[in-house]
Formats: C-alpha cells, structure tokens, sequence
C-alpha cells in the first residue's frame, strides 16, 4: 500500500491536505515506483491543466515503459486547468500517471471533482486539536511510543508546524532508542518556539486570573524568538486593541445590544463577540476606562519614562488591569483587591 493507494496504480492521483509530511511520503512512495528518468516533475505556478495534459500524452508517445507526470502546487489551479484535467482522463495515455500535488483543498474543489471520477484522491488534514494524536501516530512509524502527555508537551511548545513537529518526533525517536518518549524526555530536549495564541492571554484577562495573566505573558515572551524589546510593545499593543474593543463591547451592551448584534459594528464574528461580552461583564465601566489608562502609563514606561526593567513594568501594569477592585472605605473610590 501507498499510503492508501492501492498496488495497481490509477491514470490519475490527487494528493492533498495540510499533513504535508504524509503528503511527501506518499508522492515518494508513488515515485520510487518509476525509473527516476521517466518522472517528469512541474510545478503548478508554471504549469496550467493543459500544458500537463500536454506532457501526459507526449510521454506516451515514446512508447514501451510506465511514466509519472508529477505537478506540484494544484490548489492554485482555476476551474480551466480541472476542465481540461478531466477532459484528459475521459481517454488517459496508456501506461501514464499523473500526480497532482497540493496542500489545503476542499472535497468539492473542481480538481478534485475532476479527479475522482477516473482516479484517487487522497486528503489528509490534521486539525489542530488533532496535533497530539498526530504526534502520537508519527512516533509509531519511528517503532517508539510517547505517553499523551509528552505528546501534548511536543505540541505546545512547537506549535502547529507539521513539518517542524515531524523533524522534533525523529529526533525524539532516535534518542530515545526504542523506549517511551515521556513529559520529561520532551521537556529536557525540545526548545519552546510556538508563539503563545494571544486569546490565552485575554481569556486569563478576561477571568481575571493574575497567575495566568502573567504565565501567558511570560510564555509569550520566551516563544516569540525575538528580543524582549520588541516583543513586549508588540504584546502591549493587542492587549490594547483587545482592550479598546472590550470598552466598545460593555457600552453596546449597556445599549441593549446582544454579542450578535453588536458583532458586526465590533468587527468581529458572533462567537468571538460572545466571548467577549462574557469577559467584561466581570469589568465595570470605570474599571476598563482605567486598565486602558494603565497601559497608557506602560507605554510611556516602556519608552524610556521609568528606571524599571521592561519586563517589570509589563508585570506590575497587567497585575493592574487585571486585578479585582473593591471600595475605598476612606474615600469610596476603587482600589486593587487580592483576586
């Protein structure tokens, strides 16, 4: 088998999907079938669906022998190159094989369409939920098993980069010799490079958990790759715009307006909308105009208006806005109250 081919080969395949290391393996696997002289490899942004046809049928012109045009990059094709893909495989050329490669596609796109009726297509995706079972699944094919838990570890700290997870999973793999890959294993040999998703960041806001504020701050800071003094005014500024949307969100609700029908004037899409009307009903009015003053101040902080480090002020400004308040009882005014 190839990956889910079967062993008598189709006068067409389509290999697809964002799991583009089994996407290489299987084209491999379909090309170590040929002589490496009969593999004819274009590329689609070079290429349109009739200049492969082209090349199909001129290859079947030299006789004997099988052939395997390879294009890779289908997903750009328009409804006029799966036309003519389709037309072709109504009288394909005898002992020819043509491979269209792409990454992400749709069931229902025209090549696939176009492929299906006389060929194969084979898609593979992985969600991102899916990353560890992924993980997990990669491990097998190096003859090692990884507890979920390593797994989960591999996946947060490089991200969704199928390519960069696979390279991680080999080297785990090999160094592991056969043994269970652990939490440990992973921790001690895997260097933290996936961004942390921002969201985490406003969902720990948004809960006003300080602990979690500051963990996903951190984490972001370690995982970006670059300087601290760039990465945090990048932080402060989606906190900001996070933070000015939040504002918005608690006056439209004042209003009378619902997460959906205030989505569309917030830009945003309904379920993100929700979310965030969900956060600042745990914020008074005063309390969001005063956070975005707070972060006023920080950026000021941060461009040389205080002898702290950075990181401190970034620290003590999301402790801050985050932070639960509670009455002055000398003065009746807000003040910051253990959360």
């Amino acid at each position: 088998m190839l990956d889910g081919m079967a062993d008598e080969l189709h006068p067409a395949y389509l290999i697809a999907g964002g799991d583009r290391p089994k996407v290489d393996r299987a084209v491999a696997r379909l090309r170590a079938r040929f002589d490496a002289d009969a593999v004819e490899l274009l590329e689609a942004a070079e290429t349109t669906g009739d200049d492969a046809v082209a090349s199909c049928n001129a290859m079947g012109l030299f006789g004997a022998g099988t052939r395997l045009v390879v294009v890779d990059g289908v997903e750009s094709w328009k409804a006029g190159d799966a036309k003519a893909v389709a037309a072709y495989l109504k009288a394909p050329a005898p002992g020819t094989t043509l491979a269209l490669v792409a990454g992400d596609l749709k069931k229902e796109a025209p090549i696939a369409k176009a492929v299906a009726g006389a060929g194969e297509v084979l898609l593979w995706d992985v969600t991102s939920r899916a990353i560890p079972r992924w993980i997990a699944d990669q491990f097998k094919l190096h003859k090692t098993s990884a507890d979920p838990e390593a797994c989960r570890l591999l996946a947060e700290l490089v991200g969704d980069d199928l390519y960069e997870l696979a390279g991680e999973v080999e080297k785990l793999a090999t160094w592991a010799g056969g043994a269970e890959v652990t939490e440990a294993d992973v921790e001690a040999l895997v260097a933290p490079r996936a961004e942390s998703p921002p969201w985490n960041l406003t969902d720990a806001w948004g809960a006003r958990d300080i602990g979690a504020v500051l963990r996903e701050a951190e984490r972001m800071l370690d995982r970006t790759g670059d300087p601290v003094s760039r990465t945090i005014p990048r932080l402060v500024g989606s906190l900001t715009r996070h933070l000015q949307r939040a504002r918005a969100a608690h006056r439209l609700e004042e209003q009378g307006l619902s997460p959906q029908e205030a989505a569309a004037q917030l830009g945003m899409k309904p379920f993100p909308a929700q979310k965030l009307f969900s956060q600042v009903r745990n914020f008074s009015g005063a309390e969001l105009d005063d956070a975005m003053i707070r972060l006023a101040a920080l950026d000021h902080a941060l461009k040389g208006g205080s002898r702290l480090s950075n990181e401190l002020e970034l620290e003590r400004a999301l402790v801050d806005i985050t932070a639960r308040r509670a009455p002055d009882p000398r003065s009746g005014s807000a003040v910051a109250a253990p959360a």
